[in-house]
């Protein structure tokens, strides 16, 4: 049971809520007892409805390369199921370079500019997270 205390026009309520089934309530208040039907519909399900926020428009600026360095980003968490580069090899945009398992699916990594590679940060089997550096293309 919750208890309130409300002020409506400099009278202090002390209001308890007894029960409360779809959308009548229960409520004690000041020792008096009421039923009390609510205007607004009841939840009847605890599925969350997927509210779309209206786009802000704000100035972004974007991180400029470091010396033509690219770090290859993991886009989800999942595991490292194949690597088909080492450091030292030549990859061309849009290459396949892992592939990663999230969420019961299988993803291709791709690479987003031409370069070599000069770092290879996982190995076949390890568990990454969103935003982890898998591998560096110089």
């Amino acid at each position: 049971m919750k208890k309130f205390k409300f002020t409506i026009r400099g009278n202090e309520y002390e209001v308890q809520v007894i029960s409360f089934e779809d959308n009548i309530a229960e409520v004690d208040v000041n020792g008096s007892v009421y039923h009390v039907e609510l205007a607004k519909d009841v939840k009847t399900t605890k599925t969350p409805k997927l509210v779309r926020p209206k786009p802000v428009k704000t100035q972004e600026t974007k991180p400029k390369p470091v010396a033509g360095l690219s770090k290859v980003e993991a886009p989800l968490p999942g595991n490292i199921i194949k690597i088909n580069i080492k450091p030292g090899d030549t990859v061309t945009k849009g290459q396949t370079i892992m592939v990663m398992e999230a969420m019961k699916m299988e993803n291709n990594i791709l690479v987003e500019k031409d370069g070599t590679v000069s770092k290879v940060n996982v190995n076949e089997g390890d568990t990454v997270l969103q935003g982890d550096v898998l591998a560096e293309i110089e």
